[in-house]
């Protein structure tokens, strides 16, 4: 039951609960953010190679999208309150005790396992079900305005992470990311309902009198049902794969590889935070743009341009002369294009299976995006190591874009019994 009972605002308390939800997407973005800041530290500090930080990252993505899908169902079951301040907390704790790690284990338990599990809940999952929950109209803009989070965490969270770690080293920086996430959890629980009928209000856009669908009952009945409806059908498969790619090409590569490859290039390590700090600009502007352009036209067309644009701009870096206006470019045209593929995605998942499995079958879809994160994310490592570069991976990388780009426009917008993995 809330504390609160009683909102200001009527409906538009919807735009507070957005609000709130927008800064613990922020803080658990600038969470999985940090391990691309901490490579450097960890290597000088410890003499850990890049292939160790690289498989912690890794693992962390891994799990932070694996635990999406039974996120969505324990916000059903258990509560989304719950869910999230129970995830807040872990992160807290598991970040702050990392600061006394000396072995590499100790870093894949705290940055790997446990924040992995931590962010997991608290990731493009709980934006799809706070837009399905407390929103009637404009889902596609208020998707994009909640994805649009993870790029502002990077745009406030890199420089000054990077800034820490160049003036007192990785254990600053950690520090840092543990007190920001426990700032967080006195906010969503003064601030969040668990759904607007716990307020007396129905989703804004809604009629009054609004009552939504009872949810389905059983953790695992719902993780597992919602994901079995949806393996059959080539939608999902389409969208997986696509949304393996976007994962494959953002947080997981350049997320957590560009300061180590710029670094390679003479960059120093604030500076090449900066980069990922000016693509977090432009791609607030581009995911929200993307929103409001997926309420209006056809998504699969948006995720053709998005990936199609994607793929050869990552081609392009490792060929560029790595001059400030050289990558000045790239950050702009990367930036605005970093999840612009998340709301149109969540859009034909949704007009493919419906509102009540949406979020749902869009945690198995996110749960691809980190599976193809932590495949770049170890795989960038272990090609640096081995071949003293990236240039084969960010070439890798761009041609999957280009395939992605292909196969979005073979999705289908059907509902799902209508277009079975047989037919």
């Amino acid at each position: 039951m809330d504390i609160i009972q009683r909102r200001p605002f009527g409906q538009k308390y919807a735009f507070v609960v957005v609000g709130v939800i927008f800064l613990a997407l922020l803080a658990a973005a600038g969470l999985r953010a940090t391990p691309g800041v901490l490579i450097l530290p960890l290597e000088e500090a410890f003499g850990w190679g890049r292939a160790t930080t690289a498989l912690s990252a890794g693992i962390g993505i891994f799990l932070y999208g694996m635990v999406g899908p039974f996120a969505a169902a324990l916000m059903t079951t258990f509560g989304l309150r719950r869910t999230m301040l129970c995830a807040l907390a872990l992160m807290a704790a598991s970040t702050a005790a990392s600061s006394f790690m000396t072995q590499p284990w100790h870093l894949i338990l705290s940055w790997g396992v446990f924040s992995g599990i931590g962010s997991g809940a608290v990731a493009i999952v709980l934006g799809a079900t706070i837009t399905n929950r407390w929103f009637s109209t404009h889902r596609g803009l208020i998707m994009g305005v909640l994805t649009a989070s993870t790029a502002t965490g990077s745009l406030i969270f890199l420089p000054i992470l990077a800034t820490l770690a160049e003036a007192g080293g990785w254990r600053p920086v950690v520090l840092t990311v543990s007190a920001v996430i426990a700032a967080v959890i006195p906010l969503v629980w003064w601030l969040v309902p668990e759904k607007p009928a716990s307020v007396g209000l129905v989703p804004y856009g809604a009629p009054p009198g609004f009552v939504p669908p009872p949810p389905p009952t059983g953790l695992l009945s719902i993780t597992f049902g919602s994901l079995k409806r949806a393996a059959r059908t080539r939608a999902f498969w389409y969208l997986f794969a696509t949304f393996w790619v976007c994962g494959f090409t953002t947080n997981g590569l350049v997320g957590t590889h560009l300061i180590a490859l710029c670094g390679d290039m003479g960059i120093p390590e604030v500076r090449a935070a900066g980069l990922l700090a000016l693509m977090g600009i432009f791609d607030l502007v581009g995911t929200t743009l993307s929103g409001w352009l997926t309420d209006r036209y056809d998504p699969r067309k948006l995720l053709f341009l998005y990936y199609g644009l994607r793929g050869l701009s990552l081609i392009y870096l490792p060929y560029s002369d790595f001059s400030l206006y050289s990558l000045s470019i790239f950050a702009v045209f990367y930036g605005l294009d970093w999840i612009a593929t998340v709301p149109p995605t969540l859009r034909l998942a949704t007009d493919a299976f419906g509102e009540r499995d949406a979020p749902i079958v869009f945690g198995w879809i996110a749960a691809g995006h980190q599976i193809g994160a932590a495949s770049a994310a170890f795989l960038g490592g272990l090609l640096r190591d081995t071949q003293g570069d990236y240039l084969t991976m960010f070439v890798l990388a761009g041609m999957t874009g280009l395939l992605a780009a292909g196969i979005s426009l073979a999705i289908r917008r059907e509902p799902v019994a209508a277009v079975p993995v047989s037919a």
